[in-house]
């Protein structure tokens, strides 16, 4: 059984895991299934019901952030959004200034779905955009349009929505610099507070990964790819978007807190199928098929599939693959305070190797990537583990 238990001066993060979609994208390996036929609203009252349960056990601590992703959030109707959020506020023990964001689709964002979000406590909408070429988007299996982007911005700006992020993904199949570059200033002309970009990541069981085994999926190569890296770093800082992880870019004060939260290494509740959490000392996964997730729930069982009480050497593992996404990196202090050691020490061959490449900065204060080291973000993190 997970200890639900946390000092009592900590605070927590939520997310909230919604696993329908009306179409499944190419390279997505999320925990999602189609909306057609799923029983949605009894999922709903399961998932109310699994925070229900896990408030009974222990005190969650007061939350901060919480994170409503998919799947696809915006598929749920007003009636279903309103249900949940009010649930969430009920439930939970919300901070006063917390961070409530939803993960949307453009095209979902009705004016009535925008305002509904907006009167039951969203403050943050993140919106899977990926990229301003409507060629592209069919290509990737997106249903939604450049117009419907447009549209869905200024529905969010007409309801009164300031704290807007827009995801985009780069080195696409058959995507050029200049495609790219395109889709950089579109976005930008936007003048939204928060912008994410990742390059393509063509994971096990996604559609793309089964074009790729049979040499049917054509990508733009690791040159290209750090080409629109660099333009990505570059074209962000002209326009006053300061980078703070190495794919988030934001205006001050639109950091996302919630995902800052997992790079700190924080803790944090998950609920709904396929839901990860990381409470006290234990992280934690829900089962991820609906049919199981919701079965346990409807015995007043919580749905957990597996946990891991994580070791010492475990966490500071973490601290570090984790923490150094931060642009600030992982701060020496903290590291001791968290942990009663100290990090030049205990990662002391990690550092000499990665520093000597100049892909870290190791100074009195704290260890972090140098701008050449976020091109290898990964093969920095191979190093602590």
């Amino acid at each position: 059984m997970i200890n639900m238990n946390q000092s009592s001066n900590e605070s927590s993060a939520v997310y909230i895991h919604i696993p329908f979609c009306e179409h499944i994208c190419y390279y997505c390996d999320f925990n999602k299934v189609f909306l057609e036929g799923q029983p949605v609203d009894e999922y709903v009252d399961l998932l109310i019901k699994e925070m229900e349960l896990t408030a009974a056990k222990g005190p969650i601590a007061p939350v901060d952030t919480v994170f409503v992703g998919g799947g696809t959030p915006t598929t749920l109707n007003e009636a279903q959004i309103a249900r949940l959020c009010t649930a969430i506020q009920d439930i939970l023990p919300l901070k006063k200034d917390i961070e409530f964001s939803f993960e949307a689709n453009p095209g979902d964002l009705s004016l009535s779905k925008v305002q509904t979000m907006q009167d039951h406590g969203v403050n943050r909408i993140s919106m899977g955009v990926q990229s301003f070429n409507n060629e592209l988007l069919k290509k990737i299996g997106r249903i939604h349009t450049v117009k419907d982007v447009y549209q869905s911005v200024e529905n969010m700006r007409k309801i009164g929505f300031e704290n807007v992020s827009i995801d985009l993904i780069f080195s696409l199949p058959g995507q050029k610099e200049a495609d790219f570059k395109d889709t950089l200033k579109q976005a930008i002309d936007l003048d939204l507070p928060h912008y994410s970009a990742y390059s393509l990541i063509i994971e096990p069981k996604t559609i793309f990964y089964n074009l790729m085994q049979k040499g049917k999926l054509f990508l733009p190569g690791q040159d290209a790819e750090a080409n629109m890296y660099d333009l990505l770093l570059n074209e962000m800082e002209k326009n006053n978007r300061k980078q703070y992880e190495i794919s988030n870019f934001a205006k001050e004060g639109f950091q996302s807190k919630h995902n800052i939260t997992y790079w700190s290494n924080e803790h944090y509740y998950g609920f709904g199928a396929g839901a990860h959490g990381y409470i006290g000392d234990t992280r934690y996964s829900n089962f991820g098929p609906i049919k199981k997730y919701m079965e346990p729930l409807q015995e007043n069982q919580l749905p957990t599939f597996q946990q891991k009480e994580l070791t010492l050497k475990e966490k500071m593992e973490e601290e570090m693959f984790l923490g150094l996404r931060k642009v600030d990196g992982v701060n020496k202090i903290h590291f001791k305070q968290k942990f009663g050691q100290n990090l030049d020490t205990t990662f002391a061959k990690a550092i000499e190797k990665t520093t000597a490449k100049g892909w870290l900065e190791n100074n009195q204060e704290n260890v972090a990537l140098t701008r050449s080291g976020r091109f290898l973000g990964n093969n920095v993190f191979q190093e602590f583990l």
